[in-house]
């Protein structure tokens, strides 16, 4: 297991023989100046103080192991039908199931754009999902790239592994106790909580998707500014996905052997890890490969191999099963079905909360509600929504009846329909997908903050502004988007053509304004109004979103005419002829 970033798991290794095997190999094949790293047998420094067992890993412990692929080129190589389970060599080695190859490319293609100085190849993205899933257990993988069959590590608790408590309320590893690492490239939940991408588009961070973790681990690959065609850059790199030598060199072999070729093979027809027993796995993480380059072959038994069975001695008989010891299943295993229970209509104004809650019932074969199950509440597609505490998934327990309510639901200003949909943590139970709809704030009411009489004189401005509110359901409608016009008449909602009007930016008469909208009080105030020589009594009409509208009236008299005074007028006032004498 890899990508746990800073808290290394111990992962059973390879022998010493097969370690140093791989680094001989890599002299000769591997990338140009790639240092070849030296055995650790499969520990790092991180691995050991990360657990309290100072003992080294053996081939008792968990089922992970390391393989290798064959010394031969993958196209002069005797060929192996793939999927035969049997860890083959040459031609069936080199085939990538279909969906999970397009995964490495296209994660290869968007790091090329959004990192290019990484200089990421889908040749290392493979190398990683062959050592740490077998390629998503042999391309078991659906339509959209998510792993039919949830993959998981064993508990991280400190037996064999580095010891991690539960980061994630069991939310990716259904472990409630200790962190497992999950999906095709293998990350602990905590560390896929800020590394996730959601390389499909699909508007989830998944795991278990072969597209979003494949984006995932490239993105982690290309941080801290490396240039993977640099071979200090690249060693760094890898090793930064799992502190060990080993590990490097098994990761360097493969992307060299698909650098030198490799074809595509239908999705479920990949080649599986095979299991030391001699059967073939699909546990989390690689097998040892039948031939290793050293041409010995790993014991199957891990025990002491100086100690043969003897053929002699008659094995102990089996214990038979006794049903009454049958274990029984937990919560999550006794659900067979996620129902509605009784949810609403799901709709609400931008930056508004839903009224409605979703609601659903984890039930068992006979109906009934089964307490204590996980459901994960999960947010899709593009939307802004989110639930209380700005989070796009919430995981929530069911109640004694069996029911789960999901936070509560707060729109943001993306308008249009999403989908919220609910699912059982850890279990393939069919979810429920509820549609939820976000329309434009509106108001239904508008009305003027004063009533004063808004008049004004022929050819000047007025003095006062149009002010008005706007409210919803009695409530304040804050940024609701409004517009204004002067119109002809009561009944003609046309733009008038003479009475009052606005300026615009460059001075010029303007009598309709749009996208106003209301502050965070619900008020709207308009420009300044001014008025040119037409006289009477005028109409202003203003609209909002939601249909409310409000019609003010402006008065525009006639301009004051001036009027001499006795004295001052133009006709000239004769004075008295002096008396004759």
């Amino acid at each position: 297991m890899a990508a746990v970033f800073g808290r290394r798991l111990r992962r059973s290794v390879m022998t010493t023989a097969i370690a140093a095997a791989a680094v001989a190999a890599l002299s000769a094949s591997q990338a140009p100046g790639v240092t070849a790293p030296q055995t650790d047998s499969g520990r790092s420094a991180a691995d050991r103080s990360d657990s309290s067992d100072p003992t080294p890993d053996t081939a008792s412990g968990p089922d992970y192991y390391t393989e290798l692929p064959p010394l031969d080129s993958p196209t002069d190589s005797p060929t192996e039908s793939p999927g035969t389970g049997g860890g083959g060599t040459g031609e069936a080695e080199a085939g990538i199931p279909a969906t999970v190859l397009d995964a490495y490319k296209k994660a290869e293609a968007e790091l090329a754009s959004s990192k290019p100085g990484c200089n990421l190849r889908w040749q290392l993205l493979a190398a990683i999902g062959k050592v740490e899933s077998g390629q998503a257990s042999g391309g078991n993988v659906d339509a959209n790239g998510t792993m039919k069959n949830q993959l998981k590590g064993p508990p991280l608790d400190g037996n064999g592994f580095a010891k991690i408590t539960d980061t994630d309320g069991g939310l990716y590893d259904g472990d409630t106790v200790h962190d497992r690492a999950v999906g095709p490239m293998q990350f602990i939940p905590s560390t896929w909580e800020w590394a996730g991408r959601d390389g499909n588009g699909d508007g989830k961070k998944d795991p278990f998707n072969v597209y979003d973790a494949a984006l995932a681990a490239g993105h982690y690959l290309c941080r801290n500014d490396w240039d993977l065609s640099n071979a200090t850059d690249l060693n760094k790199a890898i090793l930064s996905y799992n502190n060990s030598s080993d590990y490097l060199a098994t990761v360097l072999r493969w992307m060299e052997y698909y650098r030198k070729g490799s074809h595509e093979v239908p999705d479920g027809t990949g080649v599986l890890p095979k299991h030391p027993s001699g059967g073939s796995t699909s546990s989390p993480g690689p097998s040892p490969s039948p031939s290793t380059p050293g041409g010995g072959s790993p014991s199957p038994n891990p025990s002491d191999p100086s100690k043969p069975s003897d053929p002699s001695k008659p094995s102990k008989p089996s214990k038979p099963s006794d049903p009454s010891e049958t274990p029984t299943p937990t919560p999550t295993e006794s659900v067979t079905k996620l129902a509605d229970a009784d949810t609403g209509t799901l709709g609400a104004m931008a930056g508004d909360a839903f009224a409605e809650r979703i609601q659903v019932r984890a039930k068992d074969k006979a109906g009934k509600g089964v307490a204590k199950v996980k459901v994960r509440f999960t947010i899709v597609g593009g939307t802004d929504a989110r639930f209380a505490g700005g989070t796009t998934s919430a995981v929530v327990t069911t109640t004694a009846a069996g029911t789960a309510t999901a936070p509560k639901l707060t729109a943001g200003e993306k308008t249009g329909a999403f989908t919220v949909r609910a699912t059982v943590v850890g279990s393939s139970v069919t979810g429920l997908d509820y549609t939820a709809k976000v329309t434009a704030r509106a108001a239904d009411t508008l009305a003027r903050t004063s009533d004063k009489e808004l008049t004004c004189a022929a050819g000047a401005a007025f003095d006062d502004a149009v002010t008005v509110k706007a409210t919803y359901k009695g409530a304040v409608a804050d940024g609701v988007a409004a517009g204004a016009t002067l119109v002809k008449a009561a009944d003609d909602p046309a733009e008038a053509t003479t009475g009052p009007y606005f300026k615009d930016a460059d001075g010029k008469t303007i009598r309709t304004l749009k996208g106003l909208k209301t502050d965070s009080d619900g008020l709207l105030t308009l420009p300044k109004l001014y008025a040119d020589d037409a006289t009477g009594t005028f109409l202003l009409r203003v609209t909002t979103t939601g249909g409310a509208t409000l019609t003010v009236e402006l008065k525009v008299t006639a301009a004051p005419t001036d009027t001499p005074s006795d004295g001052a007028s133009g006709t000239p006032t004769e004075s008295a002829s002096p008396s004759a004498s």
